[in-house]
């Protein structure tokens, strides 16, 4: 369990570098102990969900549910993104969504994170956001089996054979 809580606190000997960036004086910093660390991503979890739960819930709403939907569902993704910084650090986090294996799905769920908002508030284009929206939760999924071993190759697989 010692060894679990090193290698997600970023403290693993074998991957100690002298970078002094301004995230990993941060990381380095962080005097929060382990049980604060499970109760901030738990929160902030939970919290990402809720949003995005209550985003779905104002889209049926006439009117302004559209954009409603669009900045909580986007909120929403953004914590739950967030929530694993309380057991990584921010710098590990940034490292590991730029990693070779998760590089595309997190330049597609940020750039579709923006092109939501987007559309939802300058171009107000209702069908855009929802197709946004869309891609966005397409692509965060795809983010979150990549630390899944073996997820992916699973998914790809299963639908090489449904289709």
């Amino acid at each position: 369990m010692d060894k679990l809580k090193k290698v997600l606190s970023g403290e693993d000997d074998d991957n100690n570098t002298d970078e002094t960036g301004i995230l990993e004086r941060a990381n380095q910093a962080s005097t929060l102990s382990w049980g604060t660390r499970i109760k901030g991503f738990l929160l902030c979890f939970i919290l990402g969900i809720l949003c995005s739960v209550l985003g779905t819930c104002m889209l049926w709403l006439p009117g302004f549910g559209l954009v409603m939907f669009a900045v909580l569902y986007s909120v929403g993704n953004i914590c739950a993104l967030a929530s694993t910084m309380f057991l990584i650090g921010p710098c590990r986090q940034l490292k590991n969504m730029c990693a070779k294996e998760r590089a595309l799905a997190t330049i597609i769920m940020l750039v579709c994170l923006v092109l939501t908002l987007c559309s939802a508030f300058w171009w107000k284009n209702n069908g855009l956001a929802l197709l946004f929206c869309g891609l966005q939760f397409v692509a965060f999924t795809w983010y979150g089996l990549s630390y899944i071993p073996f997820a992916r190759d699973c998914i790809m697989k299963l639908c090489s054979v449904c289709f």
